[in-house]
């Protein structure tokens, strides 16, 4: 059987607040989402999905996966995301072959991670 797995798509973050989540990612990302309903609110990232669902009551959320985007400059991202209100969960680090990574909580604690990498390119 042939493998038909193409790639990442889709990275959907749990909100509370639509519309605070809303204004937020436009600040974090720089984009206008391009479909925006009660149920789902969806940005394209470079190609990308990010979506935003609405938190159920008591929904967990957890640091079990890790989804990381891509930046030209991780040390300006970095700062930029947690002047918009994001903590960090871990700083900054060199992982190898000039590739650095780091990882964030949005304000509703979800994790984003960030990740320059100057070897990755798409096909």
């Amino acid at each position: 059987m042939k493998n038909s797995i193409l790639g990442l798509r889709t990275t959907i973050y749990l909100v509370p607040d639509m519309a605070k989540a809303r204004a937020w990612y436009i600040k974090a990302f720089g984009k206008d989402p391009y479909f925006d309903e009660p149920f789902y609110i969806g940005f394209n990232i470079g190609g990308y999905e990010l979506g935003l669902f609405p938190e159920k009551e008591n929904q967990q959320r957890g640091d079990n996966v890790e989804s990381y985007w891509g930046v030209e400059d991780i040390y300006a991202e970095h700062k930029r995301f947690l002047e918009l209100g994001a903590k960090e969960h871990t700083p900054i680090k060199d992982v190898g072959g000039d590739i650095l990574v780091t990882t964030i909580y949005d304000p509703w604690n979800n994790l984003i991670g960030l990740i320059y990498n100057p070897h990755f390119t798409l096909p």
